[in-house]
């Protein structure tokens, strides 16, 4: 396959870009009900998929704001349970000085947060670095749309893309989507990251499967 020229990538740039506006547009329109509804319906599709998580084992989220689909359950049933939650920290460090690179740290309870870059909540508690990340063995990752396939459209900044780097090589990588947000092809580029699995309010597909009911 030849390589991708500038204008290919600029194209595919503004494939994504126009996806991103219409799926952002249709979560809006979601009246608050509907949407949480459908938070707890993924939720408890995402609880039967982790199992009988405890003490030992780590997940990677992020804090999610609406209208995207809510981690806040997610957060709380593994925190309740013991279990190591780590969430981005977007803002600057102590010192002011601006993150060059993906940065996480445990979440610590509703109390040890602040608001953060956007006015996303981020954890108080001491940042680990962008290698914090090898010690989760699931990866949620913000998604905007996916297929079947695993490829996964994210929200345009690169975050997580950068991120994963540091991920373990068997940590599994778990977008939460809407039905609606599952489509037949995506346009990708070569450093965009594909999920193995994809969770809706009503499936769990993995990468290459129809996706349990």
């Amino acid at each position: 396959m030849e390589p991708l020229t500038e204008a290919d990538h600029a194209a595919l740039r503004e494939a994504k870009r126009t996806l991103r506006e219409a799926v952002r547009t249709r979560r809006a329109a979601r009246s608050s009900d509907e949407a949480a509804a459908l938070d707890h319906a993924r939720f408890t599709r995402l609880r039967g998929f982790l199992g009988t998580p405890g003490p030992g084992f780590t997940l990677a989220a992020y804090f999610s704001v609406p209208p995207e689909p809510s981690t806040l359950e997610l957060i709380a049933w593994l925190h309740a349970r013991g279990a190591g939650v780590l969430l981005p920290v977007l803002g600057p460090r102590a010192d002011g000085t601006p993150r060059r690179e993906p940065d996480w740290a445990p979440y610590g309870g509703p109390d040890s947060l602040r608001s953060g870059l956007w006015g996303i909540p981020e954890p108080t508690t001491p940042a680990l670095g962008a290698r914090g990340l090898a010690a989760a063995e699931v990866v949620i990752c913000s998604a905007l749309a996916g297929t079947a396939a695993g490829k996964r459209l994210g929200m345009g900044g690169g975050w997580f893309d950068r991120a994963l780097e540091h991920a373990p090589g068997d940590a599994v990588l778990v977008a939460l989507l809407n039905d609606d947000e599952i489509l037949s092809d995506l346009p990708t580029e070569p450093w965009d990251r594909s999920m193995d699995v994809l969770v809706t309010p009503t499936r769990s597909i993995p990468a290459g499967g129809e996706g349990a009911p």
